[in-house]
């Protein structure tokens, strides 16, 4: 296990991220519609607003009002609360509150994949980059065929990476659109 991700510019938040498996979780659930920066910073803000930061303490809290707090912790503060409150309640519910299980506990890349997929605002992307993130920091086996050809968090092990990733992605995402076939 890393002892940090360099997803933020806070040691404090990379640190949390790194071994908190629920924190990871909620980094890449926010990671929507801002930096990456600022969603996997947001635990960490949570969890200072909070004084915990466990999917049992996240599904009984008023996550509205945290994440309305200034400094919002997302720019849509209302949605991105109940989405992390939806990934607490199905984490508590699902894995006991052990986030962790859902990797740890998959046999297989296709269970690995159902169990990714079955977090609130987890899509095919958030599915990808969080396989690889598994793959190539956490050595999760299952994880491994999951990994896209294209960059993705799992190749950030550095402030540098970071940055650099960060260029690639809008290349690809660019890339990526332009390949797109207009529907008839």
């Amino acid at each position: 296990m890393p002892d940090r991700l360099y997803f933020t510019e806070s040691d404090e938040a990379n640190a949390l991220i790194a071994r908190d498996p629920f924190a990871l979780l909620v980094g890449f659930a926010l990671d929507q519609q801002v930096t990456v920066q600022k969603a996997f910073a947001g635990p960490l803000a949570i969890e200072e607003r909070l004084g915990g930061f466990d999917p049992a303490t996240l599904a009984d809290a008023d996550l509205d009002k945290v994440f309305r707090e200034k400094p919002a912790v997302h720019r849509y503060p209302g949605a991105m609360a109940k989405r992390v409150h939806d990934l607490a309640v199905h984490v508590r519910d699902t894995y006991d509150g052990d986030a962790a299980r859902a990797w740890t506990e998959a046999t297989d890349a296709s269970m690995l994949k159902g169990n990714l997929e079955a977090l609130p605002g987890f899509g095919e992307m958030k599915v990808k980059s969080m396989c690889a993130v598994l793959a190539k920091h956490y050595d999760v086996a299952a994880a491994q065929e999951l990994v896209p050809w294209h960059p993705t968090l799992g190749d950030v092990d550095s402030p540098e990476a970071l940055v650099e990733y960060q260029a690639l992605k809008r290349v690809h995402k660019s890339e990526w659109s332009k390949a797109k076939v207009p529907s008839a």
